[in-house]
């Protein structure tokens, strides 16, 4: 019975080291935070989205509120992965993370996606399952930073789908599946 109390004990001990272990290196990944503006509406957003106990849930809500379809006012909850791909891509131009990403589309609603895509003909660029309506896509442009560089950056992250668009002067990044156009 000894044996029994000095194994639970030590096991006891080792779980709350490792927790300790797991909370101190969680708690060394850096603050994460996005900051864009809204070319529609012209709002602009600043916001933690990820700090020493993980995700911000109010940071995440306002970026939310920050990328809802400016058409209709709808918003979503966006793939958190998103915001943090969009601040790998920020740091992989070795900006700060102030620096403002100019935002061209993020969530879209599946009416607005529908009207966009029957008023572009069949060419348009709109998917119909477009990730945007997921929350998982958004449409980016950086003053200063040319599109191709911007381009470059996404594509080297490997993390999702990455559209250039050069003569609409902006790149789609997404967490969907690896792939490009």
């Amino acid at each position: 019975m000894q044996m029994g109390r000095r194994g639970l004990l030590g096991g006891a001990i080792a779980a709350g080291a490792s927790a300790m272990i797991g909370t101190k290196a969680f708690a060394a990944m850096p603050e994460r935070r996005l900051a864009f503006r809204n070319i529609h509406t012209n709002e602009t957003f600043d916001a933690r989205f990820f700090g020493a106990n993980g995700w911000d849930l109010q940071g995440l809500a306002e970026l939310n509120h920050g990328l809802r379809d400016w058409r209709n006012n709808e918003s979503t909850k966006m793939d958190p992965q998103l915001m943090m791909l969009l601040s790998q891509i920020r740091d992989k131009l070795s900006l700060s993370p102030r620096t403002k990403l100019e935002m061209i589309s993020g969530y879209r609603s599946p009416q607005t996606n529908s009207a966009l895509r029957q008023r572009g003909g069949a060419h348009t660029g709109v998917a119909s399952k477009s990730q945007h309506m997921l929350g998982k896509a958004t449409d980016i442009h950086i003053p200063g930073v040319p599109l191709e560089r911007l381009h470059l950056a996404a594509l080297s992250m490997q993390a999702g789908g990455v559209g250039y668009y050069p003569k609409d002067g902006f790149v789609h990044v997404d967490t969907g599946r690896v792939r490009t156009w």
